[in-house]
């Protein structure tokens, strides 16, 4: 029997990456029969694509209970792949999702959370730390015997996405520089958008007799790229991969905050989760690798960080002071 797939957030970067890496893989794509999308931007671009490559895009409105979980069931979904969005009041609006999902009795449920959050301080990063209490209120449906929901979960938490380097295209091409606000020893591990995508479409299209592969299920899957670096490592990266000179520039939060807001189209929230994450790095809290569930999940090796920027290199060339490099988010996508 197919898999059909309900992805919230399916209007931001992580939700159309996980769309987009199931629909161009055979191997994945034989397993589902339908994929819908909950965008609260269904006119967005990215919503656009993902119709054109047959995802069944539906207008997210969030606030009614009632309408929310009619709308999980009109899915016809088996299978939930759980996306905060980007959005001031994300925290409030995925707890609706994941009520909406138990009243809807959806049995597998896949929550995309963060890294770091397990570290974060509740003063000091409070947004990566409320992805500790939305992991639980996914967790907490498995002893719930009013619903299927809880049965078959599984939670990954990706770490940064490597893409959010590109917001800062114009100091890359033009003043050969990374400026960063993580200080200068500690050390983070960046991975790349599509690894996720790869473990989340193994998981909704893994089967088992639960629901999803015994391999995966009641799994929280932490995942960061190969490379643990601090920020002139970052450079030397980026300076092997683009045959060019860059030095890593150690920024204050405030600059860091000015440049984003000039360079790119982030959300407000998603803009404070960035600068929450930079701080965790500041502290020496991402100062590990996490790669064991990739390769177990995928039987494959993350993408190293030179070669994501060798692949960016023409994202990046096409990009100048006047431009807006696209966006790129972690949680959100």
């Amino acid at each position: 029997m197919s898999r059909n797939i309900c992805i919230t957030a399916v209007d931001g970067h992580t939700g159309t990456a996980i769309a987009e890496y199931i629909l161009n893989n055979d191997n994945f794509k034989k397993k589902v029969g339908t994929i819908t999308g909950l965008a609260l931007k269904p006119n967005s671009n990215h919503a656009k694509e993902l119709a054109k490559l047959g995802v069944k895009v539906v207008p997210h409105k969030p606030g009614r209970m009632k309408e929310m979980v009619s709308t999980m069931q009109s899915t016809g979904a088996d299978t939930v792949c759980l996306i905060p969005p980007a959005h001031e009041d994300k925290f409030n609006i995925t707890q609706e999702l994941i009520e909406a999902t138990k009243r809807a009795n959806i049995p597998n449920v896949c929550f995309i959370s963060s890294a770091g959050c397990d570290l974060a301080d509740p003063q000091k990063q409070p947004l990566l730390r409320e992805f500790i209490e939305l992991e639980t209120l996914v967790m907490s449906a498995k002893g719930d015997s009013s619903t299927e929901t809880g049965h078959s979960p599984v939670v990954i938490r990706p770490g940064f996405y490597a893409e959010n380097l590109l917001l800062y295209a114009p100091q890359l091409m033009e003043e050969k520089t990374i400026p960063l606000p993580i200080g200068q020893n500690h050390k983070f591990a960046p991975m790349a958008i599509r690894d996720l995508a790869q473990v989340a479409a193994n998981v909704l299209t893994g089967k088992g007799k639960h629901g999803f592969s015994d391999k995966h299920r009641g799994q929280l899957m932490v995942l960061t790229g190969p490379m643990l670096c601090a920020g002139q490592e970052l450079a030397t990266a980026a300076s092997q991969a683009l045959g060019e000179e860059f030095e890593f520039e150690d920024i204050s939060e405030n600059e860091a905050k000015k440049v984003l807001k000039a360079q790119s189209d982030l959300d407000p929230s998603e803009l404070r989760y960035l600068l929450e994450y930079y701080s965790l790095v500041r502290e020496g809290k991402t100062n590990y690798i996490s790669t064991t569930a990739f390769h177990d999940v995928t039987g494959q090796h993350p993408l190293e960080l030179p070669e994501f920027f060798k692949e960016a290199k023409q994202t990046l060339a096409s990009h100048t002071s006047n431009g807006h490099p696209n966006k790129k988010r972690k949680t959100e996508g």
